[in-house]
């Protein structure tokens, strides 16, 4: 029998016979006069076809995930994947294509190909393209910042480290399974464009997440609580930062203790927010519904459409005078953060919301004439070199009140409310207007205290009546980021990274479900 040591030794010469690099091997992209050369042919290409604007995007991405289960190592998972996407206007028209051969021959044919399809493509545009002015960046470049770069070490402390993780949950008496995973990516681009930009970066993002299930052998029920982890802009040093080994332990207590826990009470009650599951109310009512191509019907055959139509902009009421919502792709540790976007804007912070009123969108640079905007906010991202860049949602995120009030603070203002941490299932209308929402724990507050645990519990409204209903916002020592490696959008399908960062959040006379089952 292999021991595990054995086995994560083996995983390196299977992933090196396979093409894969081991992760103590460092990749990149070529030189930087190499891909200035390669960005010239493609530009050079698109203009002798008739382009009046070409970018060119060079990216390498890579991936590691490794998953570990009731102490046994279930999958290690390494991928790297490298090309280039070129992009044109002709005659007003959008045209793309893309290859995985990176040589400047390639480069050029494939340049031809785009502005062949962009022609194509003009019997069935009915608008020409407008772009909105961008400064030019001759040889800019941005990395995530980080301390430990997870490509740059070994595989072995990070599966002994899941490992303690599995042991620390079992470890609690009722706690039947246990799940723990790491997962790191790194997208390395490089972007050049017929205006003159030249633009390098590199990004990263970490996740380390876990999750304990309590069984009740005798009614066959079980109560599941997931790490309250979140993805970060961030480095190894995150892994080794966050107390996973004691937050493993917590959470297997809190599973198990949920089969004997209060059922949730059913009516109008307080509801205090942690920053833990306020993050996905954000992104699926605000987020969303402030992407300008969803509320201009462009993704109602898959994503659906938005109740803020433009009509509203400047002048609906959102929220209470206490909501300030910002877009931004600058945050720190913020997993949709960089230097520039994918049409070389570079990025940037606006309000969304402000003061409780609905005030601007999430914009591109092809988008933003659509509503007498004259720049871009900076919100155009593509998933893969294979990918065509479209708008993607930026980090969107509550801003924390004036005065630093703590958990405390707002639990001691509470008389009869609930509490409630963690994400978990949710339901919302294909406008973004109707909700359900649950968590992971609850907590009945009575009285200024936190008097039991609860269980299945969800909360229920329309998106402007629940931020309507916001009535306390804690301090800055409050805030956390909360975010998603894999928001879907598009057709095909893309994914993006997004964080959004608020404070404990209180909200009056929210509508409380019992889900009991």
């Amino acid at each position: 029998m292999i021991d595990r040591r054995g086995f994560v030794q083996s995983m390196l010469v299977l992933g090196a016979a396979a093409g894969v690099r081991p992760s103590t091997v460092l990749f990149g992209l070529p030189p930087a006069a190499e891909l200035r050369d390669l960005a010239d042919a493609a530009l050079a290409s698109a203009k002798k076809a008739g382009a009046g604007y070409a970018d060119v995007r060079i990216n390498r991405y890579r991936n590691q995930f490794i998953f570990t289960r009731d102490r046994r190592i279930q999958n290690i998972v390494n991928t790297e994947s490298y090309g280039f996407g070129v992009r044109v206007i002709v005659d007003g028209t959008w045209g793309f294509a893309s290859s995985s051969v990176v040589t400047a021959d390639e480069i050029a044919r494939v340049a031809g190909q785009a502005a062949a399809i962009a022609r194509a493509n003009r019997r069935l545009n009915t608008e020409p393209v407008r772009l909105a002015p961008v400064d030019v960046y001759g040889a800019a470049t941005w990395n995530t910042p980080v301390q430990k770069n997870p490509f740059d070490l070994p595989l072995q402390p990070k599966v002994d480290l899941l490992m303690q993780i599995n042991d620390e949950a079992l470890k609690v008496p009722g706690a039947s399974f246990v799940s723990a995973s790491m997962q790191f990516v790194n997208e390395q681009k490089y972007f050049a464009s017929s205006e003159g930009s030249h633009i390098q970066q590199s990004l990263i993002r970490s996740y380390p997440s876990f999750s304990v299930t309590a069984v009740d052998k005798a009614t066959g029920k079980f109560y599941s609580r997931r790490a309250l982890t979140a993805p970060m802009g961030m480095g190894y040093e995150y892994v080794e930062s966050y107390p996973l080994l004691e937050e493993a332990r917590i959470a297997a207590e809190e599973a198990v203790a949920m089969h004997k826990a209060k059922p949730a009470p059913a009516g109008q009650k307080t509801l205090i927010l942690h920053p833990t599951n306020l993050w996905l109310t954000i992104h699926e009512s605000v987020g969303h519904s402030t992407e300008l191509d969803r509320a201009l019907g462009y993704e109602a055959n898959f994503a659906g459409t938005s109740f803020l139509t433009p009509d509203k902009l400047g002048k609906f009421e959102f929220g209470s005078k206490l909501v300030n919502i910002f877009g931004d792709k600058t945050q720190e540790q913020a997993i949709a953060t960089c230097g520039y976007d994918d049409d070389g804007v570079k990025t940037t912070r606006w309000p969304i919301i402000s003061g409780g009123i609905f005030v601007d969108y999430q914009t591109t640079r092809d988008q933003a004439h659509l509503i007498g905007q004259k720049a871009s906010h900076g919100c155009s991202y593509a998933d893969n070199w294979g990918s065509i860049p479209f708008q993607r949602m930026p980090n969107v995120s509550l801003e924390p009140g004036e005065k630093d009030l703590t958990e405390q603070d707002i639990i001691a203002a509470t008389d009869d409310g609930v509490y409630v941490k963690g994400d978990a299932s949710y339901s919302i209308d294909q406008q973004r207007y109707n909700f359900q929402f649950s968590g992971q724990t609850f907590w009945e507050v009575k009285k200024g205290r936190i008097t039991t645990q609860l269980r299945d519990l969800a909360y229920q409204a329309s998106t402007p009546e629940f931020w309507k209903a916001c009535d306390m916002v804690g301090g800055r020592s409050t805030y956390l980021l909360g975010g998603a490696f894999s928001d879907g959008k598009g057709q095909p399908t893309q994914i993006n990274s997004v964080s959004h960062g608020c404070p404990i959040t209180r909200f009056g006379r929210v509508n409380i479900l019992n889900t009991g089952r």
